[in-house]
């Protein structure tokens, strides 16, 4: 693609509904020029829907990139989506479920390819001033998960900085109001780390999930996370921070296979909260950071996700 040149002059497909990119290669990654392939659907109503073989797997900022990427596996003779397994078929304009599609699609229920580890996802929530230096949150994470600090910040893989939360602030102060959207990439240390934030309000609002890789042998410590999050907070307080764990890939990327349902272990939230009947409750934060830890469940089953929701209606509530 040459410089200046429009996505759209050189996709595979372009309708009035879809911008269709077919990628042959191991991992498909958020490269800049599939960021600005979906930048351009975003701005045109467009879904970017990237076609792979079965053999592809997806990396974890493109997994998150949003509603707007659809991932569509052609196995065989037909397609099915990389991420849910539902048949797809090609209407002319647009990949769509196969209407009458009563199950997954075969290739979705195959074995994966690599051994199938655990990822530990945490999603927070913080604020921050506006002249504060941003990503001490994100860092000290990395680092208690990984032993080691982040090795970069990008908004596209591969990353294109070097880990200085300093200029990382400057990029998110010089885009104004505008939501900036990032990645941060571990160093290693034995774990896989990657990690989406999004900014806003001119970088006074933060969303953020870190995904960290763990492999069959090395499963995450789940019954420290309470300290981790006091630890967190003694320097970089967040407004609230879920936990869950997700079967997967200890590289953190994504196989087009049925490896299992995420689950949550448990949320914390900010300040001295009481929380509904049947959730454990136990302090996680002091001094200038309380946090309440609520015990969720086990990270394997899904009615972890039922207490999340009385959580968070008891929560609003009070």
């Amino acid at each position: 693609m040459e410089r200046g040149e429009p996505v759209s002059a050189v996709l595979d497909v372009l309708t009035a509904q879809a911008m269709v990119v077919l990628q042959d290669r191991p991992v498909v990654a958020l490269t800049p020029w599939l960021a600005e392939a979906l930048e351009e659907c975003t701005g045109s109503g467009r879904t970017l829907q990237i076609v792979t073989p079965p053999s592809a797997r997806l990396s974890m900022p493109l997994k998150a990139a949003g509603p707007a990427v659809q991932w569509i596996v052609h196995d065989g003779g037909g397609y099915y989506e990389g991420l849910t397994g539902r048949p797809m078929r090609w209407d002319g304009a647009v990949f769509g479920p196969v209407p009458d599609a009563r199950d997954y699609a075969p290739g979705f229920l195959t074995r994966p390819s690599g051994p199938v580890g655990a990822q530990l996802t945490l999603t927070f929530r913080a604020r921050h001033t506006r002249h504060g230096v941003l990503g001490g949150q994100v860092e000290r994470l990395v680092t208690i998960l990984t032993g080691r600090p982040p090795a970069g910040w990008g908004d596209s893989e591969p990353v294109a900085h070097g880990w200085q939360r300093s200029d990382l602030t400057s990029h998110v102060r010089e885009r104004g109001a505008a939501a900036t959207r990032l990645i941060v990439v571990g160093a290693g240390g034995g774990r896989s780390a990657l990690a989406t934030l999004e900014f806003s309000q001119g970088g006074t609002a933060e969303v953020t999930t870190l995904t960290v890789g763990h492999p069959p042998a090395d499963p995450p410590a789940v019954a420290h996370l309470p300290a981790l999050v006091e630890t967190l907070v003694a320097e970089h307080p967040v407004s609230s921070l879920l936990a869950q764990l997700n079967p997967g890939r200890a590289d953190v990327t994504y196989e087009p296979r049925w490896m299992g349902s995420p689950a949550p272990v448990g949320m914390a939230v900010a300040g001295d909260r009481s929380g509904p009947s049947g959730i454990p409750a136990r302090p996680a934060g002091a001094g200038q950071a309380p946090m309440t830890w609520f015990e969720l469940g086990d990270g394997r089953s899904p009615e972890g996700w039922q207490r999340h929701q009385a959580l968070l209606r008891h929560l609003t509530a009070s």
